[in-house]
């Protein structure tokens, strides 16, 4: 039997449950039969996978580079991710450089099946590689089936501190975060902007986020995630914010939802 994360609470106070144990119950996840199976199956066979057909027509080992980079819902797109391999990223009109979601990106990169005349596939240690973003992107997935907002949350200090480090514009900045679901997401949420906001202007987006963020953060940029202490403040608005939501409290119960973001602000008066 798969391995199911302990998650006793929800909210904020799941949330630090969660990630006082992480450590070990990532471990425990890892270890997990067909886990340790698939993980064990990619680092021996991923070395004699030459082009981009030979992953896909391998379901394990696609099911690994997929899950790897958190595009595990595209494994029966057989046709759709050899074109994003085999056309590489180094051309404009390349299919991962056209496609707003640049988790595609980050994958044709990885593999470089049209990028170098030999791809990372033949490194000695890129099995491995892929199989620990395999690992820790499958147990959020574990975690996302029992609480989705917790799988959102963990990718926060993983992504979001990668964007907010990069020698970026702001604004460059802002749109890669924009063209990251799971992350769009998280700030959608926390920013308590409606269903119908991803259909606006893009540039009408951006001043929306920098805005918000500049009210609940005191800062419009991204660069700010760099710290650990804003990725918390982050994690702690967009938790609350997904709990008040999930109420779907009315105007009779707006107080209670009032009172639920003060207590919970924990004296952070610059986040709401």
């Amino acid at each position: 039997m798969m391995f199911q994360p302990v998650l006793p609470l929800g909210g904020f106070a799941g949330w630090s449950f969660l990630t006082r144990t992480m450590d070990s119950q990532k471990g425990a996840y890892a270890k997990s039969p067909e886990v340790a199976r698939e993980v064990k199956y990619f680092e021996e066979n991923i070395g004699k996978v030459k082009t981009a057909e030979d992953l896909v027509s391998d379901r394990t080992l696609l099911k690994v580079a997929l899950g790897a980079f958190g595009l595990s819902d595209d494994i029966d797109n057989k046709y759709f991710i050899r074109k994003v391999l085999e056309d590489g990223t180094l051309t404009d009109d390349a299919l991962a450089n056209k496609l707003s979601d640049k988790r595609y990106l980050k994958l044709s990169q990885a593999f470089g099946f049209g990028d170098y005349p030999v791809p990372s596939t033949g490194l000695s240690d890129f099995g491995s590689k892929i199989t620990t973003a395999f690992k820790e992107r499958q147990f959020e997935a574990a975690v996302g089936n029992q609480n989705e907002n917790f799988r959102l949350a963990m990718g926060i200090d993983r992504d979001l501190a990668e964007i907010a480090n990069k020698d970026l514009k702001e604004d460059t900045l802002w749109f890669t975060v924009m063209g990251n679901p799971p992350l769009r997401k998280v700030f959608e949420t926390a920013f308590n902007l409606p269903t119908s906001f991803g259909s606006l202007d893009l540039d009408k987006q951006l001043a929306t986020f920098k805005d918000k963020a500049q009210a609940a953060f005191g800062d419009s940029g991204i660069k700010q995630f760099a710290t650990p202490e804003k990725q918390e403040d982050l994690t702690r608005l967009f938790l609350l914010r997904a709990d008040v939501q999930a109420l779907n409290v009315d105007t009779g119960g707006s107080q209670i939802a009032l009172t639920l973001l003060q207590n919970m602000s924990n004296g952070r008066s610059g986040l709401f």
